[in-house]
């Protein structure tokens, strides 16, 4: 028999339940491939991008974060220029939630020129270095370990792109995908495991993007379920303290409106598969390859993550799941670079995906009589 660790989750499935799995997950593929990438409204991104012929025009929301770090390098006070910039742009200022939290453009404002570029590829090393660690350490991490460092690296190099540099959910993406590498958890109830640095790098995501809460809720939902008390409250005060300063952010917001000032359109689409699909494609290197694979691949990797018996596994499994679920009811089309908050690492389960598939086959159509329950019945009743 297979070493169980090395066969993964589903290889102890009953044939039945493994049987639904495989159809659902074909009829999922299937779907990945037919349903549209959009980037707004009515609009399928082509699947190479622009053109060589034709320079990409700087996308207007990065202009606008553009014009907001060169006025606070100038002293200005960062509300009042968010207000401005926002009227100017022609962007809403209600909700207070259409507003960015002001740490990503204080840092870079700070930052001399050409630092982002030396330290954005720290940042990716970093990443690259405590997956590297933490894959060595996990059951059925080693044997793949250099798959799974491909795979991240395909998902994590978007964040060393200059062109993305004042996105809040590159940096805040890339923190999360470090954070994620960092925890070591107890195993066993009560153990306390190593967790303070990845409550750090969660904390700075934090900081930068309110899209990162749904992890350290995560986080504090696990240490809680293991009985690792200490460890859960820490993650419960840092999303308590985060939404105190979220709620000031908001009031501070709220006192600079003006009776003319209009609405957002609502987050809140539900464009289902084609929603969190386009999220993850175009936010990411998926987006130079044709959306009839790229679709697929997200699906694949997803799978591989739930497929990966390990708490690494179990985590980031429930992890992009989760966002998933967020992106196919909330986000516009021109939302897509949400995607980066979980682009990074989601690559990484296509390493799991050969292992899941081949232990969930061999569970939906057993060739060992002893698992054949009709063969197994017979013989124990002669």
């Amino acid at each position: 028999m297979p070493d169980p660790s090395l066969t993964g989750r589903y290889a102890g499935w009953p044939a039945g339940a493994a049987r639904a799995l495989l159809a659902a997950l074909l009829a999922l593929l299937v779907a990945a491939a037919l349903v549209p990438i959009r980037a707004g409204e009515g609009d399928v991104a082509p699947a190479g991008g622009t053109s060589a012929a034709a320079p990409r025009e700087r996308d207007a929301d990065l202009v606008l974060y553009d014009h907001v770090i060169a006025r606070l390098r100038h002293g200005e006070s960062y509300y009042a220029v968010i207000a401005e910039e926002h009227r100017r742009h022609n962007y809403p200022l209600r909700p207070g939630f259409a507003v960015r939290l002001p740490t990503l453009a204080h840092a870079e404002a700070i930052l001399p020129h050409g630092a982002l570029i030396p330290l954005s590829v720290a940042l990716l090393g970093a990443v690259l270095l405590a997956w590297w660690r933490r894959l060595a350490e996990e059951p059925d991490g080693l044997p793949l370990r250099t798959l799974a460092m491909a795979a991240l690296f395909f998902g994590a190099s978007i964040g060393t792109i200059r062109y993305f540099f004042v996105l809040h959910e590159l940096w805040a993406g890339q923190l999360l995908a470090l954070s994620f590498a960092l925890h070591r958890p107890g195993q066993q109830p009560g153990r306390t495991g190593r967790w303070f640095a990845a409550w750090c790098a969660a904390a700075a995501a934090l900081a930068i993007r309110e899209h990162a809460l749904p992890f350290v809720l995560l986080m504090a939902a696990f240490a809680a379920w293991h009985r690792r008390w200490r460890e859960a409250a820490a993650w419960a005060l840092l999303a308590a303290l985060f939404c105190a300063a979220l709620a000031w952010h908001l009031h501070t917001v709220a006192g600079l409106l003006r009776p003319t000032d209009p609405p957002s359109a609502s987050w809140i689409t539900v464009r289902g598969l084609s929603g969190w699909l386009s999220m993850i494609v175009l936010s990411g290197n998926l987006r130079w390859l044709p959306h009839a694979v790229a679709g697929p691949i997200v699906v694949l990797a997803l799978f591989g993550w739930s497929a990966w018996r390990s708490a690494a596994g179990l985590f980031g499994s429930l992890l992009f799941a989760g966002y998933a679920v967020l992106f196919m009811i909330a986000g516009r089309g021109d939302n897509f670079y949400w995607g980066m908050m979980v682009g990074a690492a989601l690559p990484m389960g296509l390493a799991f995906v050969p292992t899941g598939l081949g232990g969930l086959w061999r569970a939906a159509f057993p060739l060992d009589s002893s698992t054949n329950p009709i063969v197994s019945g017979n013989v124990a009743g002669q």
